[in-house]
C-alpha cells in the first residue's frame, strides 16, 4: 500500500485507523486514544490518489463506492481526518503542495459577475424541493444561533435572525440592502420588526424566484422586494446593509472591490452587519473537493485577511462577535433531517449525490467542532458613533423583539 502507508503512519496521531487494502491486507495506524476507524479500499489507484491529494480524492472515493467504512461510519473517520489535519498539513509532500496552493489560490477563487452567478447557480439552483429536505421552515442556509442545546433548528435559526437584527440598530423609515439575500427571511423578519424597506439582491433564480413569493403571501411586498442581481450592479445608497453567507463566495482577491463598494452603497451614518464563515488558523486555501463539488470560487478567510482590506476601505469595525460552536450545531441539525429524508433524496438524484452531500456535511461539522473555522459577525460603519459606543443596545433590542414575536404568537 505504499506510499500512502508512509503518509499514514505520520498522520494519526490521535486515535487509530485499520485500513483493509484492495488485496486484504490489514495496515494499522494508532497514536494517542480517540476514534477509532475500519476504512476498506478497493481501487489500487488510491494507495497514489489519496497519498498526493487526500483532501481531493477521500471524498471522491467515498462518492463512488471505492472507499467504505465497516465496524465505524462516516462521520468516525472525518473527526479521526479532523483531529488529525495538523499533522497532514505537517507531512513534507502535503506541506509542499499546499504551498503551490496558496500561491494558486486567486486564480482557484475568482469571481468575476459572471462567473459568480455560475457558481452560485452550482450549488444553490438544485431545487427549493431539495434543501426544504434538510433545512428550516424558514429555509436559511447559514448558521443558527443557539441560546440552549434543546431548542429546535427553527428557534435557533430565529435566533440569528432576531440577533442580526438588533445588531443593524433599526428605527422606522430605514432603507436596508441584503446582499446574498437567499430565500428571503432574513429581509422579511426585517421589515416584521420596524417600518423599513428592505431591498434583496440574489444570484439564484430559485431563492429569486422563492423569496417574492413569500413576500407576498406575508404582505409585505410593498416594502420588501428582491432582484436578480449581483451587489456590484447597485447604485443606490443605503442606511443600512446585511449579509449573510455570501462573503465566503467574494474570494480574496475581490475583498478590496467588495468594501470599497460596501463604502459607496452606505449611507454617512449607515451601518453594515457581515454574517461570515472564517477561520482562527493563518490564511490557506479552501478544500479542493469542497471547490470541485459543493462551492465553486468559495473560501472562507482568515480574520487577518479581512481586518487590512477593511482598513484600506476606509471603514470602522464598530463591533466583532465570534461564533464558535453555533454552526457545528446547526449542521448537525441539517445532517439528521438529511439522512432522515436520504430516500427522497435519492429519488430526486441519485445514490452518489447522496454520499456527496453526506460528506459534505459531517465533513463540514467538523470543521467547526474540531477543526478551525468559525463564524463571524463584524458591524461596520462610516462614522465611529454610528451605532451608541456602549453594547447594551444589542440585548435591548434583542428582548424587544422577542416580546413582539411573541406577542404576534399569541394573536395567532
Amino acid at each position: 500500500m505504499f506510499p500512502l502507508s508512509h503518509m499514514l503512519k505520520s498522520f494519526v496521531r490521535v486515535g487509530s485507523l485499520k485500513v483493509i487494502d484492495a488485496g486484504g491486507r490489514v495496515h494499522l495506524f494508532a497514536g494517542q486514544p480517540g476514534p477509532n476507524v475500519t476504512m476498506r479500499l478497493t481501487d489500487r489507484s488510491l494507495y497514489y490518489k489519496l497519498f498526493f491529494n487526500p483532501e481531493l480524492h477521500a471524498g471522491e472515493a467515498y462518492m463512488d463506492g471505492r472507499l467504505s467504512f465497516e465496524n465505524s461510519t462516516l462521520r468516525d473517520f472525518l473527526t479521526l481526518f479532523s483531529m488529525n489535519r495538523v499533522a497532514l498539513g505537517s507531512y513534507p509532500l502535503q506541506k509542499a503542495l499546499r504551498r503551490v496552493s496558496r500561491a494558486l489560490k486567486g486564480f482557484q477563487q475568482a469571481n468575476p459577475i459572471g462567473k459568480a452567478r455560475e457558481n452560485v447557480a452550482h450549488h444553490y439552483d438544485l431545487g427549493n424541493d431539495f434543501y426544504r429536505l434538510f433545512l428550516d421552515e424558514g429555509m436559511q442556509y447559514s448558521c443558527a444561533y443557539f441560546l440552549d442545546d434543546a431548542e429546535t433548528l427553527e428557534m435557533a435559526q430565529q435566533n440569528k435572525l432576531r440577533l442580526i437584527a438588533s445588531k443593524l440598530n433599526l428605527r422606522p423609515g430605514l432603507s436596508i440592502l441584503d446582499i446574498g439575500s437567499g430565500w428571503g427571511d432574513m429581509a422579511l423578519y426585517l421589515a416584521s420588526m420596524e417600518d423599513v424597506t428592505v431591498t434583496g439582491v440574489t444570484l439564484s433564480r430559485e431563492q429569486y424566484a422563492l423569496a417574492n413569493e413569500k413576500a407576498q403571501r406575508a404582505g409585505l411586498s410593498e416594502r420588501v422586494r428582491f432582484e436578480l442581481r449581483d451587489y456590484r450592479e447597485v447604485s443606490d445608497r443605503f442606511d443600512r446593509i446585511v449579509s449573510v453567507g455570501m462573503f465566503e463566495h467574494v474570494g480574496v482577491g475581490h475583498y478590496p472591490e467588495f468594501f470599497a463598494k460596501i463604502n459607496t452603497l452606505l449611507n454617512d451614518d449607515g451601518v453594515m452587519l457581515l454574517h461570515s464563515i472564517g477561520h482562527m488558523s493563518p490564511p490557506g486555501t479552501a478544500s479542493p473537493w469542497l471547490r470541485k463539488y459543493i462551492f465553486p470560487g468559495a473560501y472562507s478567510p482568515a480574520l487577518s485577511e479581512v481586518f487590512p482590506v477593511v482598513e484600506q476601505a476606509s471603514l470602522w469595525v464598530t463591533d466583532l462577535e465570534v461564533l464558535r460552536l453555533h454552526y457545528a450545531k446547526t449542521l448537525n441539525h441539517w445532517c439528521k433531517r438529511f439522512e432522515a429524508n436520504r430516500d427522497k433524496v435519492a429519488a430526486m438524484y441519485d445514490e452518489r449525490f447522496c454520499r456527496m452531500w453526506e460528506f459534505y456535511l459531517v465533513s463540514a461539522e467538523m470543521m467547526f467542532r474540531t477543526g478551525s473555522q468559525l463564524v463571524f459577525h463584524m458591524q461596520l460603519a462610516r462614522k465611529r458613533d454610528a451605532v451608541p459606543i456602549v453594547r447594551d443596545y444589542v440585548t435591548d433590542l434583542q428582548r424587544r423583539y422577542m416580546e413582539i414575536e411573541a406577542d404576534r404568537l399569541r394573536r395567532g
